[in-house]
């Protein structure tokens, strides 16, 4: 077992070279393809989204939802 102290390139490499032969190149890219970088700020989008809607909008939208279903 390696110690916690090597460089975090050389876990790296170890890693891929056993992703390689376990699951062979190709497979390796496309496992290591959902890991990219983002861009942009997460932290100050997602207030964006995830802000509480006004009471009225979701009384609304209950309204609607409940007519939808008498239909």
């Amino acid at each position: 077992m390696r110690e916690y102290a090597e460089p975090i390139s050389e876990l790296t490499r170890e890693a891929v070279a056993i992703l390689v032969r376990e699951l062979g190149v190709a497979r390796t890219l496309r496992f290591l393809g959902q890991f990219r970088n983002g861009q942009g700020d997460y932290t100050a989008e997602r207030h964006g989204f995830l802000v509480d809607p006004p009471l009225q909008e979701l009384v609304e939208q209950a309204r609607h939802l409940d007519q939808e279903q008498a239909r």
